[in-house]
């Protein structure tokens, strides 16, 4: 009888230490839980994070705790590995110019189809598992984002001009997590096909948001890309623009990083560029003191402010 007290209480107390080891993680989340709770968070989700499924389950698992927490996650996505999908499927053109698909008028019913149809469906869908939450929309509903279209031999390829935040807030209000297809209407009243990384910026800016976060295939920026070591954990605008006026980022890159300057430069405190296929990447980059991906601030003193709140919030912890 008393070896068998002996190791139940051998085995409470591994059962305490984990536990102990959980509540360490959820003490060390606190500073920022409280530092991001009330603010809006918009999270541009794309690439393996968003096709497969176990990883998006942990994507959706992390959207819910910021939810949970009191964070306001706005959900911006594009969908260009079904576009071409089915674009191939019915034996349509497809075609590229500086990384933009040409978007004939055929091919922008492909694009509004998938992109506000499946993709947006299949997101919900996903997010709603955890509890009637999320609502799907583009930005054509409510006419919400507005466009031009710069370069016609582009065809629908619209840039965004203007953002009315009615419908996001609106949604918000009600404690809703809006799932954003990136549609927009163009000048000629019909719908454009949009960068859903210029989208998801655009968003940011007029939402007040304090943080935007890319999600993709990466662990971040690389000064050389051929050597993991150089991994860029944290860097500022200014010095975002010299990478890209360098060419020593590479090409996918270069529109996340235009995309998240272009946020900061509209009042957003902070771009961050996660690696989707890590299993909960936004609550690692978010909510840990070790953080991953690459970091991009204003300026300097944004940096330098960010590392003073990390510190005075950890020693009021201790």
């Amino acid at each position: 009888m008393t070896t068998e007290n002996n190791s139940l209480n051998e085995m409470q107390r591994a059962d305490v230490a984990v536990a102990a080891e959980h509540a360490r993680i959820l003490t060390e989340a606190l500073p920022w839980v409280k530092a991001m709770a009330g603010t809006t968070v918009v999270i541009k989700y794309g690439g393996a994070a968003m096709v497969d499924a176990s990883l998006r389950a942990a994507v959706m698992e992390d959207i819910m705790l910021m939810k949970a927490v009191g964070v306001n996650p706005i959900i911006v996505h594009g969908g260009g590995k079904d576009i071409s999908a089915l674009v191939t499927a019915l034996n349509l053109p497809s075609e590229f110019k500086d990384g933009l698909r040409v978007t004939t008028p055929e091919v922008m019913r492909i694009v509004t189809m998938v992109l506000a149809g499946k993709v947006n469906e299949e997101l919900v869908l996903a997010l709603n598992a955890h509890g009637p939450l999320a609502i799907g929309l583009s930005g054509v509903d409510g006419s919400m984002v507005h466009c031009e279209i710069p370069d016609p031999e582009l065809g629908r390829v619209g840039k965004v001009v203007m953002v009315d935040t009615d419908p996001i807030t609106t949604l918000q209000k009600e404690g809703y997590i809006p799932v954003v297809a990136s549609v927009g209407v163009g000048p000629d009243g019909q719908a454009v096909n949009v960068n859903a990384d210029t989208f998801a910026a655009a968003l940011a800016r007029t939402c007040n948001a304090s943080k935007i976060v890319f999600m993709t295939d990466v662990d971040g920026l690389y000064r050389d890309f051929s050597d993991k070591s150089t991994l860029i954990s944290r860097l500022t605008a200014a010095e975002a623009h010299e990478l890209i006026d360098s060419g020593i980022l590479a090409k996918g890159m270069i529109p996340k990083v235009r995309a998240a300057v272009d946020a900061l430069d509209g009042g957003v405190s902070r771009a961050h560029i996660l690696n989707g296929t890590m299993e909960h990447a936004l609550v690692l980059e978010l909510f840990t003191d070790c953080g991953i991906g690459t970091m991009i601030t204003g300026s300097a003193d944004d940096l330098y402010r960010h590392d003073v709140a990390a510190r005075v919030s950890r020693s009021a912890l201790n």
